[in-house]
């Protein structure tokens, strides 16, 4: 009986033909110059990863149907990034996965005589040594991976490492990210890490619900009080609606594991995200259904999107020692309910 890598290369002259990652550099606006990596998996799954933003996610498909909210910032080369107070939301551009931190997570706060914008650098660091993969393994099993690593850096300041490594495989609908942050310094440092996942339509629809385990759901402020019995509901866009913020403790399953769904019964497709809870105890969900800006924010995170500061008076702001490093792994999925 023929292994599938056999039978494959009977057929075809180059797997690039069912699967593979591609790079390539953009030329045009505020985009120019940022290289990008599109990974095909040849299930129907395929995405984009941004190298000069932080090993974000961008642009992502399944068959056909996109997955993410783009803003209408459109891809921003890091150049252009203003790190003061908001700058961030001038060089945003949504996407499947932003990541935020690594020594602030929410609202700009002044620390030590420096000024830490909204949601701090990762986003707008480009990552060294990029290295892109394709193979099969030695279970039989296509691979297609991408790692790269992002220093966030000063002078008589921090010096955290992430390395990152995105990977899925040919045949599968799923997307593993998993970072490992080192603490490169001889300091004790902060460390805030937020997941900022974006789902947009026709993703995110009238109708579509968010499913999990049954949890008790805090709002952050009076505004999504006010929203609080329809936090897993979506309705259509609405001029005006107001920005609402719900924080989630969600208990995981016997091997540590927490997940989080949106379900779209119009297209018959549930997205999963799955994350470790010792790794990322807390879940925030974001819900903005304004129109033009019509999204489902799905955030794991180690602290609150309250800034180092408020994080650090509510005792839950981690730290890492000298040396110390500390990893965390999502998993994300599409599957088909019909």
């Amino acid at each position: 009986m023929y292994k599938q890598k056999d039978y494959l290369h009977e057929r075809i002259g180059s797997m690039r033909q069912l699967a593979g990652i591609r790079r390539s550099v953009l030329d045009d606006g505020k985009a120019r110059g940022m290289r990008i990596l599109d990974i095909n998996n040849g299930s129907g799954l395929s995405f984009t990863v941004y190298p000069d933003r932080g090993m974000d996610i961008g642009e992502a498909w399944f068959k056909g149907v996109p997955l993410a909210w783009l803003t209408k910032n459109g891809p921003v080369a890091p150049q252009f990034y203003e790190p003061a107070s908001f700058g961030w939301l001038r060089s945003w551009g949504g996407g499947l996965l932003t990541g935020c931190g690594m020594i602030n997570v929410g609202g700009p706060v002044e620390v030590g005589g420096e000024n830490l914008g909204l949601h701090g650098r990762l986003s707008n660091l480009p990552a060294e040594n990029i290295n892109t993969e394709s193979g099969w393994s030695e279970s039989g099993i296509y691979l297609l991976e991408i790692t790269g690593r992002i220093r966030q850096s000063k002078v008589f300041g921090e010096n955290l490492l992430l390395t990152r490594r995105i990977s899925t495989a040919m045949g599968d609908n799923s997307i593993i990210v998993e970072d490992t942050v080192t603490n490169e310094s001889f300091q004790p440092s902060p460390l805030m890490i937020l997941y900022h996942m974006n789902l947009g339509w026709p993703l995110v629809d009238d109708g579509c619900t968010i499913e999990t385990t049954e949890h008790e759901v805090i709002p952050q402020n009076e505004t999504a009080a006010a929203g609080i019995t329809d936090w897993n509901k979506v309705t259509p866009p609405e001029a005006g609606f107001p920005e609402q913020v719900f924080y989630h403790c969600i208990e995981p399953d016997h091997y540590g594991w927490a997940e989080v769904s949106l379900i779209n019964p119009k297209l018959q497709l549930a997205f999963k995200l799955s994350y470790r809870t010792e790794e990322l105890p807390y879940f925030v969900q974001w819900k903005k259904l304004a129109k033009s800006d019509y999204v489902i924010g799905f955030e794991p995170a180690n602290c609150f999107p309250e800034g180092q500061l408020k994080n650090a008076e509510r005792g839950i702001l981690q730290t890492l020692a000298p040396g110390e490093s500390r990893t965390m792994t999502l998993k994300i999925a599409v599957e088909e309910l019909n």
